[in-house]
């Protein structure tokens, strides 16, 4: 038998396939959500099914955005508890957990492996990896090349906590002949300062923080984050797995 967790994000779709047991990962997915999670949804059961996983051997449980859109899975279950247990699972402790989503942003507090306390942001895209998005396009630059840019680029404001405004200052600053690299530093805090707000709203004692979600590999937001919070801020490439990881953990 097998553990799988289907986590349907709002861009994009992750898989986990573990033993019974749960003592390691076997198989995982990554692919974008796309405009339809039904056929996400159809294109990850034939995934599973090249790999010998059907609804047969296996528990299926799902969670996130689209979780609703999985016919063949056993169980769903609510995004905030999965990523709580799959981030306790990968970080290996008890942490304040930093979701930095498509479309919203989850600060949760884990206790003993549990989750005991969580705030999200999901009324506006602005600090969000959307708004990330938006902004790389306007510099003409991919999302890594965001990060390369800002880790050289010095201190700029980027003030508005709309992203339809935030566009505009950017506009601005390239019309006014600021570095792209300042201009990326500006966007990449203005992300950090929103999380950092999000987070003083949440009462957790725990001494360190984990971050998941599709920033999970750039060191150089862990850094940034780390310094505003004034705590370590962990991460690793398999992070952006944390709500696939904790759904096939919650059989």
């Amino acid at each position: 038998m097998y553990r799988v967790g289907i986590d349907i994000g709002s861009a994009a779709a992750k898989v986990i396939v573990m033993p019974e047991n749960g003592s390691g990962i076997l198989y995982n997915l990554l692919m974008p959500t796309g405009w339809s999670s039904k056929e996400t949804a159809l294109n990850i059961k034939n995934w599973l099914e090249e790999k010998n996983v059907t609804s047969d051997n296996s528990h299926i449980t799902a969670t996130g955005y689209g979780r609703v859109s999985v016919p063949f899975a056993d169980k769903v279950v609510t995004e905030i508890t999965c990523h709580g247990r799959g981030a306790y699972y990968l970080n290996g402790k008890d942490c304040t957990v930093i979701d930095i989503g498509g479309q919203d942003t989850k600060i949760i507090a884990v206790k003993d492996g549990m989750v005991t306390n969580f705030i999200m942001n999901d009324k506006c895209s602005a600090g969000t990896g959307r708004f990330l998005e938006i902004m790389a396009n306007t510099l003409g630059v991919t999302l890594t090349e965001i990060f390369d840019l800002a880790e050289k680029g010095s201190e700029v404001s980027i003030s508005s906590m709309c992203t339809v405004f935030a566009e505009s200052e950017v506009i601005s600053l390239i019309g006014n002949g600021r570095p792209k690299e300042d201009i990326a530093w500006g966007v990449v805090n203005s992300i950090v300062n929103k999380v950092y707000t999000l987070s003083t709203k949440l009462n957790s004692d725990n001494d360190s923080f984990f971050l998941t979600g599709g920033f999970c590999e750039s060191s150089y937001m862990c850094d940034q984050l780390g310094k505003k919070l004034k705590k370590a801020v962990n991460s690793n490439s398999m992070a952006r797995y944390a709500g696939a990881v904790g759904a096939a953990l919650s059989k």
